[in-house]
C-alpha cells in the first residue's frame, strides 16, 4: 500500500513539474507536494525565472504541518549555495518531514547526492527512484541540457497523409483542423524558444506566438535558423549546432520547413517528434522532411520509439522520442 501511494503522490509532483516547463530558465522544471496523513497539504512547482523552488512553494503551502510528513520531489532537493535564497535540501531538512521521497537524483555535481545526504544525516528517510523514468521524462530539458550542452528538441510536422507539408506552389494554411493547431500552441506554450528557417520567415513571416486564452504570455522566444531579416527580439544562428550557445533555454521546438527539418535530424540533434497527419492526400506537394542523407534502410530502424497516439478532432497525432 505504501509503494502503490508512492507512486500515486508523485505522480501529482510529475503532472505539477509540467507546470513550470518553458519558464524556468536554467533551473529544471520540479515539482513537490507535501502529504500527511494521506492528505496533500502543499503543492509547488518551479516558478518562472527559476525562483521560488518547488520544495520552498510546497513549504511556505503546507507550513508548520510540515513536520512529520511525507515530501514528493520530482527531484533530488538543491544544496548549492545559490545567492538567490536558501538551498532547499535545507528548507526541506528545517521542516523535519518523517520522509522524502525522490524520484531522480540532480545531474548538478554541486548537488548530486548532497541533497538526500544532507537529510538522511538529519535522520530523515530518504527513497529515491519512485516514477523516475517519468520525471526525467518531464525535466527533460535541464536533462538535456546538462548532458549534451544544448536544449532538448522537438521537431513538429503537420503533414498530410502522403507526407507533405504544402501544396507544389507552397501553400499550408491549412493541412490541420483547429483542435490539431490548438494542440500545437500548446506545446509552444510548453518550450523556452521556438526555431523556424529562413526560408519560412521570408515566406510566412510567422509570429510564433502562442494564440490560447490565458497563455498569450507564454510564447516562446523566436530564433530563425540562417540569414533572414528579423526584429531585435530575434535570435538568429548560422546552423544546427548554434543552439548550444541560446541563452535560458531548456526547450526548443523547430517548426521549420523540410530544409530545417532535415538540418536538425542529419546532426542528430532531435530528441522528440509531433507527428500531426491530417486525413488528406495532397500528391505532388513539398515533402515534411528533406535529404537527410540515409545511406541505407537499416540505419533508419530503431532510432525512435511511439509515446503515444491520439486523435485530434479529424487528425492524428502520434510522439515519437529518440531510442535509448
Amino acid at each position: 500500500m505504501l509503494a502503490s501511494n508512492d507512486a500515486r503522490f508523485m505522480a501529482v509532483a510529475i503532472a505539477l513539474s509540467a507546470r513550470g516547463r518553458g519558464r524556468t530558465g536554467d533551473n529544471p522544471n520540479v515539482g513537490c507536494v507535501i502529504v500527511k496523513d494521506g492528505v496533500i497539504i502543499g503543492r509547488g512547482w518551479t516558478q518562472a525565472g527559476g525562483r521560488p523552488h518547488a520544495e520552498a512553494m510546497a513549504l511556505e503551502q503546507a507550513g508548520r504541518a510540515a513536520t512529520g510528513a511525507d515530501i514528493y520531489c520530482t527531484m533530488e532537493p538543491c544544496a548549492h549555495k545559490s545567492k538567490r535564497g536558501p538551498t532547499c535540501a535545507d528548507l526541506v531538512k528545517e521542516a523535519a518531514p518523517a520522509r522524502v521521497i525522490v524520484a531522480t537524483l540532480d545531474i548538478d555535481e554541486r548537488t548530486r547526492r548532497q541533497g538526500i545526504d544532507r537529510l538522511g544525516k538529519a535522520g530523515i528517510s530518504v527513497s529515491v527512484g519512485v516514477l523516475e523514468q517519468q520525471a526525467h521524462r518531464a525535466m527533460a530539458g535541464f536533462f538535456t541540457r546538462m548532458e549534451k550542452r544544448r536544449p532538448h528538441v522537438t521537431l513538429k510536422l503537420a503533414l498530410s497523409l502522403d507526407g507533405c507539408i504544402a501544396l507544389a506552389d507552397g501553400t499550408s494554411q491549412w493541412i490541420t483542423g483547429e483542435r490539431a493547431r490548438a494542440h500545437a500552441h500548446l506545446e509552444r506554450a510548453r518550450c523556452d524558444a521556438i526555431l523556424v528557417g529562413a526560408g519560412t520567415v521570408a515566406a510566412d513571416n510567422p509570429g510564433l506566438d502562442v494564440r490560447l486564452p490565458g497563455l498569450e504570455d507564454r510564447s516562446p522566444k523566436p530564433v530563425v535558423l540562417g540569414k533572414a531579416e528579423v526584429g531585435d527580439h530575434w535570435t538568429v544562428i548560422s546552423e544546427p549546432q548554434g543552439i548550444a550557445g541560446l541563452d535560458q533555454t531548456n526547450w526548443l521546438l523547430v517548426e521549420g520547413g523540410a530544409a530545417t527539418a532535415a538540418s536538425f535530424l542529419k546532426a542528430d540533434l532531435v530528441d522528440r517528434l509531433l507527428l500531426y497527419r491530417a486525413p488528406i492526400i495532397i500528391g505532388g506537394g513539398l515533402q515534411g522532411v528533406g535529404d537527410i542523407g540515409l545511406g541505407s534502410l537499416d540505419v533508419a530502424h530503431g532510432q525512435w520509439v511511439r509515446l503515444d497516439r491520439r486523435n485530434l478532432g479529424q487528425d492524428m497525432l502520434e510522439i515519437y522520442e529518440r531510442a535509448a
